[in-house]
């Protein structure tokens, strides 16, 4: 079981600020216990105690919230044309700690491109990570966010200013263009969501 030496009492103050019901322990020792996404959060005294799926657990709780890495990458049947998006999140000390993918409806590959790295960023803060290193295999995205490309179309503009809006959740960020073969995972998952 994963331990987080730290004062309970701010700890259990990061919890609550990230909407996380937060009780009391259930015996003499504990503090407070908490439940999120799986895992349970037990509270000591120095120390906060993990347990089950406790990576998001883990993420709100760490100083600094630790850094991800984020694969993004969207996918259409036609351009325009049915779009699906997937997604991984990957911690260091965790591994994968989510991934993810979904149909989209119809979409442009680039406005899939797009849905896919909002919604990776989404889940990034949700797990309280406090730094984030994304990768994706689109170049115009990339560019475009970076601020490298002008963004002409309305639709990619409003998307590329929700990105932005999203990389303020975190206290440092990169954005790079990786090859295809470096970001597989999210490739796959945007093509499985076809099939399901």
């Amino acid at each position: 079981m994963p331990v987080i030496e730290c004062d309970p009492s701010a700890a259990r103050d990061r919890l609550v600020e990230a909407g996380v019901s937060v009780e009391e322990g259930n015996t003499d020792h504990e503090r407070w216990r908490a439940r999120h996404a799986g895992g349970t959060a037990v509270a000591y005294d120095e120390k906060v105690v993990l347990q089950g799926d406790s990576a998001r657990l883990r993420g709100l709780l760490s100083d600094g919230g630790g850094r991800a890495h984020v694969y993004f990458d969207g996918a259409c049947r036609g351009n325009p044309g049915p779009a699906a998006i997937g997604f991984v999140v990957v911690a260091a000390e965790d591994g994968i700690v989510a991934e993810g993918s979904e149909r989209i409806g119809r979409a442009t590959n680039n406005v899939a491109e797009y849905e896919a790295l909002i919604r990776a960023l989404e889940v990034a803060a949700d797990h309280g990570f406090g730094a984030v290193v994304v990768r994706g295999d689109s170049e115009l995205i990339v560019k475009q966010v970076t601020g490298a490309y002008d963004t002409n179309d309305p639709d990619l503009r409003e998307r590329r200013i929700r990105v932005r809006q999203l990389l303020e959740n975190f206290e440092e960020f990169d954005i790079e263009h990786v090859p295809r073969e470096l970001n597989d995972r999210a490739d796959e998952l945007a093509n499985d969501a076809f099939e399901n």
